[in-house]
């Protein structure tokens, strides 16, 4: 016997069988149950999700001889020559070969007789929105009015192009693109009953390359096997498909975690000896940018792709919600440049590149690239405002002679009044809001006596102890939000605030845990309760510090004569939303 293809040997044969499609088969099993049956049906969606399988099980359901049931029993001669092709009153049409007027009307002639073997007569009409407009209007008045012994299938990929009033005369049912994980299942159900041994990441791979279509991951696998010469594993499927693996997009996500540039470049260079679809590649990429930031947000709601959770999880804590959005939203709009480049692996480097380069905290420090000698460095004075510059509009604000103690003032060295300038100006650098609570770097020099204080610490003691934690991602955030207790022994205490829930996950217990104990150099296990915080958190004290940053900057703007002079002369307003503190 010559063999069969997967897509055909395991086509579905009753409802049961069909995956993914559950919306679709309980109206169906309902409507069959009490024989609440329509004269027409359209079933819409991509190629593989299973529109014409659904339409021939329900010509098996209206013509199974032991009645209309959802569940037909498959053994009667009805069924089985539904199953082999062969059934006189099924009749399926192409509509794309059969677009015009005459093969409708032809079609149609013989409507008005009734069946010859079975119950109905099942018209199953394949891609109808390919029929003429000429071969839709035929329909209309058939399709309107039936007789009572003929039932119309109709199945689409494109249901917008068919007309209102088609539309309108059918029950529609809009099949689903299938999930990567159904179609993974179903899969390994298959290969089981095959005896073909596989790799899940292999099949992870196919399910993504198959878009959602069933019937397309079936025939990849068919492929996968020939190429694996009898079995299905990942290097095989990669290589065949001509993508990346699932280690290598994680490699280019580490480096740029890392901010390695040359680590990025030698990864690139690794992918593109495959010969691989970088635009797949970078799709590959921001899927991965997505999955991690809900890890970030939500840390349990991570899907187990390729196995790897937790790989996802440790990149997720390593790259900042900043950067990632940053990522995704370069990436997206890199994506619609590939196709109009000229070299692709050009492009897809500049793609990353411009990405690293535009994170707000890049240095290129790691990589060794031959950069130009920078000039030397001007003395720091030279950062505080030059005093000897001419204002753009010169006022003359007062006109009399200086006093003995300007005269005293005037007298300082250059190096004295640049000095003086600049510890006045330092009282309004403060951290500016993008950077928030994450930019404070741990102090180093700060320990050895950390662990003789562990024992005596306080809530004030907590605020100072976190700004000096050499930790980032999810994990600050939400130590952010915590209230010290109290710490027993090994045990160390923390409350979290009630609305900041929804981001915490025991996964990051261990890490806090691991941070406390190498700073304070003992050992400290992190327990956190999630509750009503009473007193202020390090989140809460970053928000009051600025904004007392920002008041007193506007009373001082206010309080300034030169300021107001100007705003005399113009008859200006302070713009006030328009103060902020200035960087260090």
């Amino acid at each position: 016997m010559s063999y069969q293809v997967l897509a055909r040997k395991w086509r579905p044969s009753n409802f049961s069988e069909v995956a993914g499609q559950g919306h679709v088969l309980k109206s169906l099993i309902s409507a069959l149950d009490n024989e609440r049956l329509h004269h027409a049906y359209l079933f819409t969606g991509t190629r593989g999700v299973g529109k014409t399988t659904l339409a021939r099980i329900l010509a098996k359901c209206l013509n199974c001889e032991k009645g209309i049931s959802s569940e037909p029993c498959g053994s009667c001669s009805a069924c089985e020559e539904i199953n082999e092709g062969r059934f006189i009153d099924l009749i399926e049409v192409d509509a794309a070969s059969r677009t015009k007027v005459e093969d409708t009307r032809e079609l149609l002639e013989n409507v008005q007789y009734s069946p010859a073997r079975g119950r109905f007569k099942v018209y199953i009409i394949d891609e109808v929105h390919m029929l003429s407009n000429h071969s839709f209007n035929a329909l209309l008045k058939t399709l309107e009015e039936p007789p009572p012994h003929v039932k119309f299938l109709f199945a689409t990929t494109d249901p917008q192009k068919l007309p209102i009033t088609i539309l309108s005369r059918c029950l529609q049912f809009n099949l689903k693109n299938l999930s990567p994980k159904i179609i993974v299942e179903y899969l390994k159900k298959i290969l089981a009953e095959e005896i073909i041994e596989f790799d899940e990441e292999a099949l992870w791979q196919i399910s993504a390359a198959a878009s959602g279509s069933m019937r397309d991951a079936l025939t990849l696998v068919d492929q996968g096997v020939s190429y694996c010469q009898g079995s299905i594993n990942g290097a095989g499927i990669v290589e065949m498909l001509g993508v990346p693996q699932q280690l290598q997009v994680f490699a280019l996500l580490e480096a740029m975690a890392d901010k390695d540039v040359n680590k990025l470049l030698r990864t690139v260079g690794q992918i593109s000896e495959q010969t691989p679809d970088y635009e797949y590649t970078l799709d590959s990429m921001l899927s991965a940018f997505h999955r991690l930031a809900i890890a970030q947000v939500l840390p349990g709601g991570v899907d187990n792709s390729f196995g790897d959770k937790l790989k996802v999880q440790e990149l997720a804590s390593k790259i900042s919600a900043e950067d990632l959005q940053l990522y995704y939203q370069i990436g997206s709009k890199g994506r619609e440049d590939l196709r109009f480049a000229m070299e692709m692996r050009s492009a897809f480097e500049m793609v990353l590149l411009r990405m690293l380069i535009f994170s707000p905290v890049f240095t290129s420090d790691k990589a060794d690239l031959p950069i130009a000698e920078p000039e030397k460095k001007k003395n720091k004075l030279d950062l505080s405002i030059d005093l000897d510059c001419e204002p753009i509009l010169p006022l003359e604000i007062n006109g009399n002679s200086p006093t003995k103690e300007e005269e005293k003032t005037s007298g300082l060295t250059d190096i004295e009044t640049a000095e003086t300038e600049h510890i006045d100006n330092q009282k309004y650098s403060t951290a500016s809001p993008e950077e928030g609570i994450e930019k404070i770097k741990p102090n180093k020099n700060g320990r050895g006596k950390q662990s003789n204080e562990a024992g005596e610490l306080n809530h004030e003691k907590w605020l100072d102890l976190y700004t000096k934690l050499d930790i980032n991602g999810i994990a600050a955030n939400v130590l952010a939000n915590t209230e010290f207790k109290y710490k027993k022994g090994q045990d160390f205490f923390l409350v979290l605030s009630e609305d900041q829930s929804a981001v915490y996950s025991e996964d990051i217990l261990p890490k806090l845990s691991q941070s406390l104990s190498d700073f304070l150099e003992e050992p400290i296990v992190v327990k956190i309760e999630i509750g009503k915080v009473n007193k202020e958190t390090p989140a809460m004290l970053f928000l009051r510090l600025k904004q007392e940053a920002q008041n007193e900057m506007i009373d001082d703007f206010e309080n300034d004569e030169n300021v107001q002079e100007l705003l005399r002369h113009f008859s200006a307003k302070l713009a006030k939303e328009s103060i902020s503190p200035i960087k260090e």
